[in-house]
C-alpha cells in the first residue's frame, strides 16, 4: 500500500521547483543557505538571542540550529549540515527527528569550520544566501539578486504545510490575547499583561515573532510601544495589545483593542473599528490590489470618524486633504509568514524592483495584488497622536475637528483590529477569526 504524501512533502517539492528555475535563471548549479550564527553584543562576552535565516528555515523546521547549513542541487536530495557542537557551557541542539529528516540526507558536524568540507567544492557555482558574518573562510555570502528576488517574490504565495503551520500559530496567539485580556480586566500592570501572555502562549520574548506592544490607556497613541510599564495606573481605561505567536518559524500577528466596562463611547468606537476590519478582510480576494484596499480603508474610517463626531466633513474631503492620515497613520497591512513583515511587498514581478505605495502613504508595506495563497494582515487603526494632533491644527482643516471630542478621547489612545487572513480560490480565510472561534467552542 502506497504511503500517503504528507503536505511537508507537497512543501518540499514546490520550493524544490521554485530553487530549479532560481538557479537556471541566475546560472547557478547550487543554492546553499546559512541557517546563521547568533550575533555577539558590542565589547561583551554574551550573544543576542539566535535568529534563524528565514531562507533556512523556509525548507525545514528547525529555528535552533545556528551554525548549519542547507544544500540543494537540482536533481538531488537536499543536504542538511548540522551542527552540534561538544559543549557543557550551552544546551546543545538535539540531533534532528521528525518525518521530515527522511527526505533530507544529514551530516553532523562538530565545529563551524568542518562544514567547509562540504561546501567549498560548490562556491564557485553557487548562490550562498546568508549574512556577512555567516562566512567562513572558504564560504562568503553572495545573495545573488536574480535569485533572492525570485525566491522572495514566490515565497508570498503559501503551500499548505505553511498554512497549517500559521493556523496553529494564529490558535496559540489567540489563546495569549484571551489571558492578556483578563490580566487588563483585573487591572494589571503592562508588565503583567505581557507576562500573562507569554505564559499562555508558551513562549519565551526570544521565541515570540516580534515585542509585544501592551498599551494601556494614552500609550495606545504610540504605534510601536514597547516600554511596559511596572505599575498599573490608577485605572485602566483601555488597553492595545499587539502580539503574536510562532510556530516552527511561521508567525501570526494579531492585535486587539479593549475598553473598561464604563467606557461605553470609547467601546463604541472599538466595534466600529472592529467592523470596519472585518470588512477588509472580506475583500482579501484574488486580483485585489492591495493599494486600493488601503485607500478604501482610509475612505471607511473617515466615515467612522464622521459617525462618532470627531469629524465634520465628508469622507471624501477628509482622504483627500490628509486628515484620515492624521488618524490613520500606517499602512493598512503586509504580508506574513516565516517573518512578521514578509518580504517582497512591493516587488512588482519575481525579477524583483520596487512598486512603492500610492502618494501620501509611505508606510503601506504592499503593492501588490492579491494572489491565492498569500496570506496578509488585515490591520486597521484610529488613533489620538498628540504630535500629528498638533500639526492638525496648524491648517485650515482644522476647522472641520471637534476638538472637544478629540480631548475625550485622547486618554484611551486609540484603536486597532488586526487579523491575519488568507486570499483563496473562493472567499478568504481569516486565520484569526478562526482561532479565536476554536476557543470559544
Amino acid at each position: 500500500m502506497t504511503a500517503q504524501r504528507t503536505p511537508y512533502q507537497d512543501h518540499l517539492d514546490i520550493l524544490r521547483q521554485r530553487a530549479d528555475q532560481a538557479l537556471a535563471r541566475a546560472g547557478f548549479d547550487h543554492l546553499i543557505v546559512a541557517a546563521g550564527r547568533p550575533l555577539r553584543k558590542f565589547a561583551d562576552d554574551q550573544d543576542y538571542p539566535f535568529a534563524v535565516n528565514p531562507a533556512f528555515k523556509h525548507w525545514l523546521p528547525l529555528v535552533d540550529a545556528p551554525g548549519s547549513w542547507l544544500i540543494y542541487s537540482p536533481g538531488q536530495r537536499p543536504r542538511l549540515i548540522f551542527l552540534q557542537p561538544q559543549d557543557y557551557w550551552h544546551v546543545v541542539p538535539a540531533a534532528p527527528t521528525g518525518d521530515w529528516v527522511e527526505h533530507f540526507d544529514i551530516s553532523i558536524i562538530r565545529q563551524p569550520l568542518e562544514a567547509e568540507a562540504e561546501l567549498k567544492a560548490l562556491v564557485a557555482r553557487a548562490a550562498i544566501l546568508g549574512a556577512a558574518t555567516d562566512a567562513l573562510p572558504a564560504v562568503t555570502p553572495n545573495n545573488p539578486t536574480a535569485v533572492v528576488a525570485y525566491l522572495d517574490y514566490h515565497r508570498a504565495v503559501k503551500t499548505e504545510y505553511e498554512l497549517d503551520l500559521m493556523r496553529q500559530a494564529s490558535q496559540l496567539g489567540a489563546r495569549a490575547h484571551r489571558a492578556a485580556e483578563q490580566a487588563f480586566r483585573a487591572g494589571a500592570s503592562e508588565l503583567d499583561i505581557h507576562l500573562a501572555y507569554m505564559a499562555a502562549a508558551g513562549q519565551t520574548e526570544a521565541e515570540l515573532p516580534y515585542g509585544n506592544i501592551v498599551c494601556l490607556n494614552e500609550h495606545g497613541a504610540i504605534l510601536h510601544y514597547t516600554r511596559l510599564q511596572r505599575t498599573a495606573p490608577a485605572q485602566s481605561r483601555s488597553l492595545l495589545i499587539d502580539a503574536g505567536a510562532s510556530a516552527a518559524g511561521y508567525a501570526s500577528d494579531i492585535t486587539r483593542s479593549h475598553a473598561h466596562p464604563g467606557a461605553s463611547e470609547f467601546q463604541a468606537f472599538i466595534d466600529a473599528v472592529d467592523a470596519a476590519e472585518r470588512g477588509f478582510a472580506a475583500q482579501v480576494v484574488a486580483g485585489q490590489s492591495y493599494p486600493d484596499l488601503h485607500l478604501h480603508a482610509h475612505h471607511v474610517l473617515a466615515g467612522v470618524l464622521r459617525e462618532h463626531g470627531i469629524i465634520r466633513m465628508s469622507p471624501e474631503a477628509a482622504v483627500q486633504e490628509g486628515v484620515s492620515s492624521v488618524f490613520f497613520p500606517h499602512g493598512l497591512g503586509h504580508l506574513i509568514g516565516l517573518q512578521v513583515h514578509d518580504v517582497a511587498g512591493f516587488a512588482p514581478s519575481d525579477h524583483g524592483g520596487h512598486q512603492p505605495p500610492p502618494d501620501g502613504h509611505p508606510y503601506l508595506r504592499l503593492t501588490r495584488q492579491l494572489e491565492p495563497g498569500m496570506v496578509v494582515t488585515i490591520e486597521p487603526g484610529l488613533y489620538f497622536i498628540d504630535m500629528l494632533l498638533a500639526e492638525l491644527r496648524t491648517r485650515p482643516a482644522s476647522i472641520h475637528i471637534d476638538w472637544a471630542r478629540v480631548d475625550a478621547f485622547r486618554p484611551y489612545g486609540g484603536v486597532r483590529i488586526e487579523d491575519n487572513v488568507v486570499c483563496t480560490r473562493g472567499a478568504p480565510e481569516n486565520l484569526t477569526r478562526q482561532a479565536f472561534a476554536l476557543l470559544a467552542d
